[in-house]
């Protein structure tokens, strides 16, 4: 990081005003810094929609600290962590798996310390604002010089984001929904190499049926949106990598009643 404007980015749930609180204290504490909200619009609980956020993004912004908030059992006995990226960047934010995806996608975890060190947390811990209290306050100090081991002890290893395995087999692929973006396409837990290993080299153009607990569903492989008329479902990878079920202009998410971690299985039609 810069020592003249060192960077930090923010990512939540919260929505504007909550995660405007997180970036004021971030200034508070190191009013050299840049702070970047990234999102405030992750749908509010999803831990695997938040994760997947900061693993595509994070990588294309500069070395810095980087805070995600996806927290839905903050004030339980879930804690509180730093984790330290081979690339020289440091994730903060709950330890329920959110932060791991990014910090692989970074360089992978050269260290990893709990947020228990009371110098470096509001006087006052609420037990449902921890972004303000906790997790602002640590990425302030880390962006004003502290070492990430003052911070509190070391943490064995950040617990693992818990996604379901894709399931490849001769000329067919099952894959769960990950998440819905917010154009309403769903983002499945596999990828092109898994495609390739289902089915081979698959051209764009080739019709695939998709079957899930009480529906079925059509579409064609495609390289863009584009490809397809306006209201017409496709498969197709998407900017991170992943493959995808969308509709041009519309919402697969309606369309199908698919929702997260739902699984279906790719045929050729």
């Amino acid at each position: 990081m810069s020592e003249n404007r060192p960077f930090a980015s923010l990512t939540t749930d919260f929505g504007a005003a909550y995660s405007g609180t997180c970036a004021g204290v971030m200034y508070a504490i190191a009013p050299h810094a840049n702070v970047l909200v990234l999102s405030d619009e992750v749908t509010p609980y999803r831990i695997v929609e938040g994760a997947m956020l900061l693993r595509q993004a994070l990588p294309y912004l500069p070395v810095g600290v980087h805070v995600g908030i996806v927290d839905p059992g903050v004030g339980t006995p879930r804690r509180p962590v730093a984790v330290a990226t081979g690339r020289g960047d440091v994730l903060v934010g709950p330890d329920n798996g959110l932060l791991v995806p990014a910090a692989e996608a970074l360089g992978g975890v050269t260290a990893a310390h709990y947020l228990e060190n009371p110098a470096y947390r509001q006087p006052s811990v609420s037990t449902t604002f921890h972004g303000r209290d906790i997790f602002a306050p640590a990425a302030g100090h880390l962006l004003a010089g502290v070492p990430i081991a003052e911070l509190g002890s070391a943490a064995d290893a950040p617990l693992p984001l818990d996604l379901p395995a894709p399931v490849v087999a001769d000329g067919s692929l099952t894959a769960s929904v990950l998440y819905t973006d917010q154009f309403g396409s769903l983002v499945l837990g596999a990828g092109p190499a898994e495609l390739r290993a289902a089915f081979g080299d698959l051209p764009f153009g080739t019709e695939l049926a998709l079957t899930w607990d009480g529906g079925e569903a059509r579409a064609p492989f495609e390289e863009t949106f584009g490809k397809v008329a306006v209201g017409e479902s496709l498969v197709w990878v998407d900017s991170s990598g992943r493959l995808g079920l969308a509709v041009n202009q519309g919402s697969a998410a309606e369309r199908y009643g698919l929702a997260d971690g739902m699984p279906l299985t790719i045929t050729r039609a």
